[in-house]
């Protein structure tokens, strides 16, 4: 999906226009990945515009510096204004966040030591990433499986991380299907490329635990209350390949898939192949949250000023 520039970009503690967010060919995340992201989103509601958990996405985007050994200039609290500042001056909202957090230019070889860690906020629109608010979509279990345990944290949001799901997502592509699913080192169902995924079975709902080289998602988390929420008996236990066959309902969770229904796994149809009543319970649900229409009684949407906020 094509990028929709905005006016500026966040960097390292003031603005800059956008098309000056440059980088040398030899910063080290160039050539060695090295860089933690977050991708949030920005509601229209009744009220203006609010972030949706906020804090708790630049919370996991710190954690997962700290597993990386980035050392930020910034607190929780500075990150979070940063963003409210970016999105009052660029004047886009609803929109899609990108805070990321890299290596730059500074030093070549494998160890970090020497290049500087630099933290840039992006904002811009963007709307729907998948499809399915009817039926569900087509997608496979991928040959490509989840980071092994002990090689890369799969709990920190890396861009490493992310050549995986490259493979995943162009491997099902190619084959006809808008996404994939890919099973962990041990056969377990893990996640899509950058979706949580969850199942309905015998009125029970599933989703893997962070065990099964999980990300701890964020809509995820937002799932699980909400079913905690709406009274679904929800169980995080190891998923066998064959549960999804089996299953009346499966969807995505995610910040861009928010939540989409799957329709079919391995051309196997998920009960009718239409969004399930469950699905449809906790998707109806998060967009009320999301957009304003009930209570936000968990404290999620951090409202835009509606001036430009008084910098921290």
């Amino acid at each position: 999906m094509a990028i929709k520039a905005s006016e500026q970009i966040w960097f390292n503690g003031k603005l800059i226009p956008w098309n000056d967010a440059q980088l040398h060919v030899m910063s080290h995340v160039v050539n060695y990945g090295s860089s933690v992201f977050e991708g949030i989103r920005c509601y229209q509601t009744d009220k203006g515009p609010a972030v949706f958990r906020l804090r708790d996405h630049m919370q996991r985007l710190l954690d997962s510096a700290k597993i990386y050994r980035m050392e930020l200039d910034y607190t929780l609290h500075e990150l979070i204004h940063a963003t409210l500042d970016l999105i009052v001056a660029n004047k886009i909202t609803p929109c899609y966040i990108r805070p990321i957090i890299l290596r730059g230019y500074g030093t070549v070889g494998v160890d970090p030591t020497g290049s500087p860690v630099d933290v840039y906020i992006v904002n811009y629109e963007w709307g729907k990433f998948l499809a399915g608010d009817e039926v569900g979509i087509d997608v496979c279990v991928s040959s490509w499986n989840r980071l092994a345990p002990n090689t890369m944290p799969t709990m920190s949001k890396a861009g490493a991380n992310y050549m995986n799901s490259q493979l995943v997502r162009m491997e099902a592509l190619v084959n006809g299907y808008s996404e994939g699913i890919a099973l962990d080192v041990n056969g377990y169902v893990s996640e899509g490329p950058g979706e949580n995924i969850f199942l309905v079975h015998k009125d029970l709902l599933y989703t893997p635990p962070l065990a099964n080289s999980v990300l701890p998602g964020i809509t995820r988390s937002s799932v699980i209350h909400i079913a905690q929420d709406l009274g679904i008996p929800l169980q995080e236990q190891a998923i066998p390949r064959e549960l999804l066959y089996l299953a009346e309902e499966v969807f995505f969770s995610g910040t861009a898939a928010e939540i989409t229904a799957i329709g079919s796994v391995d051309k196997i149809k998920v009960g009718d192949g239409n969004v399930g009543p469950i699905t449809q319970a906790i998707r109806s649900e998060f967009y009320a949250i999301a957009n304003g229409k009930v209570e936000d009684r968990h404290g999620w949407l951090t409202p835009v000023p509606v001036k430009q906020p008084v910098a921290v």
